[in-house]
């Protein structure tokens, strides 16, 4: 089998895998969506099934930007309990490195500038 064959070969199923994942992708959006109706959805499977490629890519154009839209919602609200405790975790550690800081300044052990550099800034 000549070197050039087995490229080709390559690049074929490489292909075939890219299609079928970009196809997922617009199936997957297209099944989750609240917003159209059940006819819609229909249409559109129907034109992704009589012009796959034209079907797809017309998809992908009219409806690129609201697909990243919808898939970040729910890593968002996935997400928002953890970034809410490591928020809070950050600022109960603020507080006490403020509370050090304020100690060691009173005790006379640090300066006013070595309390302002330990000390974080208060917009933060």
């Amino acid at each position: 089998m000549p070197l050039m064959d087995v490229f080709w070969t390559m690049l074929i199923i490489f292909g075939w895998v890219l299609w079928f994942t970009l196809l997922w992708r617009v199936y997957a959006d297209l099944f989750g969506r609240d917003d159209i109706g059940g006819w819609a959805k229909t249409g559109w499977i129907v034109f992704t099934f009589v012009l796959p490629f034209v079907g797809v890519l017309t998809y992908l154009i009219s409806q690129g930007r609201a697909i990243v839209d919808r898939s970040a919602g729910p890593a968002q609200r996935r997400n928002a309990p953890t970034d809410a405790y490591i928020r809070s975790v950050a600022a109960d550690a603020e507080a006490e490195q403020r509370t050090k800081s304020r100690s060691l300044l009173e005790s006379g052990t640090i300066t006013p500038e070595e309390f302002q550099r330990l000390t974080p800034a208060p917009d933060r």
